[in-house]
């Protein structure tokens, strides 16, 4: 596969994992898509192996986001920004603490953002966890899942 396939790839999963913070955008099937589109182009069991893990984390993560409660984060008062802030958050959170920096790092961007807006800590937190009952949870489920698909096409990449 050649180096303007694989950024053509990169960018579909970048696009996916912003997607999963836009609401109606189907950020985890840009997700699959982007890592089927490489497992067909580059035809290794690795690449297979990651398609198939992708498609049962996807999966599992479908079913737990319909045991969660549903999305209602705009009654909650969540904006654009906090969702930049989250999703900021938790990819910086991945990077620095791999894999579970992603949690911390989510509620750590909705902290943030809330503070920033509210001023003080107490009214930020509680922000936090309505933000996180209104469907924050869901949210971080999907973008945990895409997240850890998207290191793992990095890594069958860097060492496949």
């Amino acid at each position: 596969m050649g180096v303007w396939d694989l950024l053509m790839v990169g960018v579909v999963l970048l696009l996916g994992l912003c997607g999963v913070l836009v609401p109606g955008v189907p950020g985890s099937w840009l997700v699959w898509a982007g890592i089927l589109w490489w497992a067909l182009k580059d035809t290794t069991p690795l690449a297979w192996g990651v398609l198939v893990g992708a498609s049962v984390a996807l999966l599992v993560s479908q079913v737990v986001r319909w045991a969660l409660p549903p999305r209602r984060l705009a009654e909650s008062g969540a904006t654009p920004r906090m969702a930049v802030f989250a999703g900021a958050g938790a990819f910086l959170g991945f990077v620095l603490i791999p894999v579970v920096g992603a949690i911390p790092g989510f509620l750590g961007g909705i902290y943030l953002c809330e503070r920033l807006r509210l001023g003080r800590h107490g009214e930020a937190m509680t922000a936090l966890r309505t933000a996180m009952r209104s469907g924050g949870s869901s949210v971080l489920t999907e973008l945990f899942t895409c997240l850890l698909i998207f290191a793992a096409w990095l890594g069958a990449l860097i060492w496949g």
